[in-house]
């Protein structure tokens, strides 16, 4: 456990999931006095979906914490942020329960990090994910719970791991070569290309196969394993 050090730690946490449901994984970092990674550790879950992950990775960082020290946490999910600040006392209120009566989703995650918070002094701080010149304990924190999903194994700087690889590279799809092909196709052809170049608008926040997240109101594609970006549909 992380021991209290006489100031505020900077940490951050992300989940990840490939198919949502698919294989998942979790990870948190905490940064050293100048901001760069120096503790971090990332499992993996089997299958589960992004939401599972994301607040896993907050209930294991929070494990991981004394509960003396102060905290920031940085996590680019607006679901597992909202759940802990903003719905949570409602939740309680109800007997947990939702606003619209159902019981609450992930419910054995949330009560205990609801354990976890208690007394303690913590401050979460939403981070956009995949920026160009991002904060870097999310970035690190995102690739450590990607590579944990895929690989399904533990790691973690008492293990002695090397750091989680970057992000590989997604090229977007240039729109004009998709139009032309569509105009070109065949009326069978057509019907086809329609039903699998279908997107829409995200409804919640979520993470592409590719690794990236994707927010609500953003552009989405089916893809052969879950929704995610259209190029990345493309790509495949």
């Amino acid at each position: 456990m992380i021991e209290p050090m006489g100031e505020r730690v900077i940490a951050a946490c992300d989940g990840a999931s490939k198919g949502n449901p698919g294989p998942a994984g979790w990870a948190w970092v905490i940064a050293d006095g100048t901001g760069t990674p120096a503790e971090w550790e990332a499992g993996p879950l089997g299958t589960a979906t992004n939401n599972v992950a994301e607040l896993t990775a907050l209930e294991r960082l929070l494990a991981a914490v004394d509960p003396d020290v102060p905290l920031e946490i940085r996590m680019d999910s607006q679901y597992a942020m909202k759940a802990v600040t903003t719905w949570l006392p409602g939740w309680k209120r109800k007997g947990w329960k939702t606003a619209a009566g159902k019981p609450v989703a992930n419910q054995e995650l949330v009560v205990r990090i609801d354990e976890l918070l208690d007394g303690r002094s913590v401050e979460f701080r939403y981070v956009p994910a995949h920026q160009v010149d991002g904060d870097r304990l999310n970035d690190f924190a995102d690739r450590a719970a990607s590579q944990a999903a895929f690989v399904q194994e533990p790691a973690g700087s008492e293990q002695g791991s090397p750091e989680p690889p970057k992000s590989p590279a997604v090229k977007k799809a240039a729109p004009s070569r998709k139009r032309t092909a569509s105009a070109s196709s065949t009326s069978s052809s057509s019907s086809s290309s329609s039903s699998s170049s279908r997107t829409l608008k995200a409804k919640f926040p979520g993470r592409c196969r590719c690794g990236r997240s994707y927010t609500a109101g953003e552009t989405i594609a089916k893809n052969a394993d879950g929704w995610g970006h259209p190029e990345c549909r493309t790509g495949a």
